[in-house]
């Protein structure tokens, strides 16, 4: 595999959103599905690539490849090169990007199709998606495959501009608009603590490299107070884009995009982008036991908080939006709980803290695929009854049999139900909660409960009973199944939402990655349960299954007797702890707008337009004086002349 191979993973996208935007876009037919075709080639030929760049990281000495660099710019003594960072993380991220966004983009040419046609005359919005679809792709791949955290900012910031652009996709609704400039503005805020990051590491290492600064870290010449920010504010980029507290709030709101586009988002590029940058860095993380701290406590929150949300949410995009938010937590905290771990046992190198990235990697892995398929049967069955509400859902069962079962495979295994994918990596952060903080390990604990509740009560509520929606064309006599170019896709997810976790079986992702030995397959598969833990967390998740059916399929309970009941709880939860309300209402509205922004305005047209305003009237007030004085008349001017020298000669003879 040849690093001109590897430059074309990211380059095929980026040829991609060129030839759309330049030269699809201006000569060929809205209606034509020709730009779909472009991107499903560039990003198919990508996936091809990033298979075989897989293949061959695991036969390569260290699982790493090493890619020559190239210099980008010089300016004086800065000289900043490009380059490539290819090891078993990078190898697992372009796979799991590029097999994402083929399965998106596939899925696209049916779900777009019935989304564009009421276009005006003339608008371009199917090209449109794709070419910004390729360059969104291309951006997350030029995050994974940066050896230097300057270049990773410069792709970061891209992401951010793609996703503006693609959740605001429909502009003409208010919605929409507002919900991009809502995450293009929240994970600034995020990023702004990533880039004084950055500009504290190259002051204080003179590098931008980072093998260089994890190499820095390790020997301790990066260390103390300066590691520790640097970390935090990596970290709070991280928070941005990966939607942990309190910079969640842009996440369920950017649910006003397309579906496949959301199902891009939460399942591979922006959010992902996050936890593979603490991964990716995850060497001075590790040297700074408050920075894995802070890490494991955020994740370990923000995991139980979006859970909640998840629990009461009717429309069924957004609960699982706040599963992504929670299991994004999952992923946080496995990574800071490693490098708890790694403080505890008094050894580092960057071979150990890469590896301790394994289990937090190896759930980011499985997600991807579980969750990038409930996206797009949210998106099913969406087309099928004109509405994302589920209580104008049920009885989709028999209507939608493929996208019934594949969504089921989705949510058996996000709840973490063995073998499926998402139990092995859930059973692993478990076990790492355990080992290093019982109090994190408990909030995980409840969060398993809770998670599989609420996607079954999806389940039951849309798929289950009888069909409560009585609305226009999507009456119970027109639901059907959706076509098979949006079919395909989600069963190829759920195909490997059931294999993936299999990978890790003998721990074989685990010796990839650098931590752990292989084991046969058998005892792999059933040797887990010898420790009590796994069996406890299936039972936790099958007590959530089998409340949410209580309620919502057998309806032994009544939902609305127990919202009643935990009114308060209920009203806080479907409110959203109303940081909506503090961000916009109190934050932005009275501090901002109404305080610091009007005292500075204040401070503009009282003081400086004020000093700037008072001179200029002293200088005109002062020259009106002396114009008057300009009569025009000789008598008046040889009478003042004459004054003048009376007046010098008196005071040459008092002088003298």
């Amino acid at each position: 595999m040849t690093g001109s191979s590897i430059w074309l993973i990211f380059l095929l996208p980026i040829f991609s959103f060129l030839i759309i935007t330049f030269f699809i876009r201006p000569f060929v037919k809205p209606t034509s599905r020709i730009a779909g075709y472009v991107t499903i080639a560039a990003i198919g030929t990508a996936l091809f690539l990033s298979l075989r760049t897989l293949g061959t990281v695991m036969a390569a000495p260290g699982h790493e490849l090493v890619i020559p660099e190239i210099t980008w710019l010089t300016v004086g003594d800065l000289k900043i090169n490009v380059g490539l960072m290819v090891d078993s993380l990078t190898a697992v991220m372009l796979v799991v990007v590029t097999t994402v966004s083929l399965m998106v983009q596939i899925y696209s040419l049916g779900y777009m199709q019935h989304e564009v046609p009421d276009a005006k005359p003339g608008d371009r919005g199917y090209h449109r998606y794709y070419a910004w679809m390729s360059l969104f792709t291309a951006s997350m791949l030029g995050v994974i495959l940066s050896n230097s955290l300057l270049l990773i900012f410069v792709f970061w910031e891209l992401v951010g501009v793609c996703s503006y652009l693609l959740i605001g996709f429909w502009f003409h609704r208010p919605s929409a608009a507002n919900a991009a400039k809502k995450a293009f503005i929240v994970t600034r805020l995020g990023d702004f603590g990533f880039l004084v990051a950055i500009l504290v590491l190259y002051v204080n290492t003179g590098t931008f490299n980072i093998p260089e600064l994890q190499e820095m870290a390790i020997a301790g010449t990066l260390a103390g107070t300066t590691l520790t920010w640097a970390a935090i504010g990596i970290f709070s980029g991280a928070v941005g884009k990966s939607a942990q507290f309190p910079l969640h709030v842009w996440l369920p709101d950017a649910m006003e995009g397309p579906t496949p586009v959301s199902a891009l988002i939460h399942a591979a590029t922006m959010v992902a982008a996050g936890v593979f940058l603490v991964a990716r860095t995850f060497p001075l993380f590790a040297g700074s036991v408050t920075a894995v701290t802070v890490v494991a406590v955020i994740g370990a929150f923000t995991a139980i908080f979006a859970a909640t949300m998840g629990l009461v949410m009717h429309d069924i995009k957004r609960v699982v939006a706040y599963s992504t938010i929670s299991q994004l937590g999952y992923m946080m905290l496995a990574l800071g709980a490693a490098g708890l771990a790694l403080q505890h046992e008094g050894r580092l190198t960057v071979e150990i803290a890469k590896a301790a990235t394994a289990i937090g990697i190896f759930h980011l892995f499985n997600h991807a695929f579980f969750k990038a398929l409930l996206f797009l049967g949210a998106g099913s069955v969406n087309h099928a009854t004109g509405t994302f509400d589920m209580r104008q859902m049920g009885g989709l069962r028999k209507a939608m049999p493929w996208t019934f079962y594949t969504f089921v495979i989705g949510g058996l295994s996000l709840a973490g139900i063995w073998p499926l994918s998402g139990f092995w990596s859930k059973d692993e952060i478990l076990a790492v909660a355990w080992d290093t903080q019982k109090l994190l390990f408990t909030l995980v604990m409840i969060t398993v409960l809770m998670t599989a509740f609420y996607i079954f009560r999806v389940i039951f509520l849309t798929f289950g009973g009888e069909y409560r929606g009585s609305h226009g064309a999507h009456s119970n006599g027109h639901l059907h199944e959706s076509s098979p170019v949006m079919v395909g896709p989600m069963v190829v997810l759920a195909i490997l939402a059931i294999v993936s976790g299999f990978w890790n079986v003998t721990g074989g992702f685990n010796a990839f990655m650098g931590h752990g030995e292989t084991q046969s397959f058998i005892s792999g598969l059933f040797g887990i349960f010898a420790h009590p833990l796994p069996w406890i967390a299936s039972f936790v998740a099958i007590a959530g299954i089998f409340l949410a059916y209580a309620i919502y399929g057998a309806k032994w309970i009544s939902a609305e007797s127990i919202g009643k009941t935990f009114k308060p709880l209920y009203t806080l939860f479907y409110r959203k702890y109303f940081l909506d309300e503090l961000y916009e209402n109190i934050i932005v509205r009275l501090v901002l707008l109404k305080g610091i922004f009007a005292g500075l305005e204040k401070i503009d047209t009282g003081v400086v337009d004020g000093t700037v305003n008072g001179l200029a009237n002293s200088a005109y007030d002062s020259g009106n004086t002396m114009r008057r004085t300009q009569t025009g008349q000789l008598q008046l001017y040889g009478l003042a002349i004459g004054l003048g020298v009376v007046a010098i000669v008196l005071v040459l003879f008092l002088a003298g």
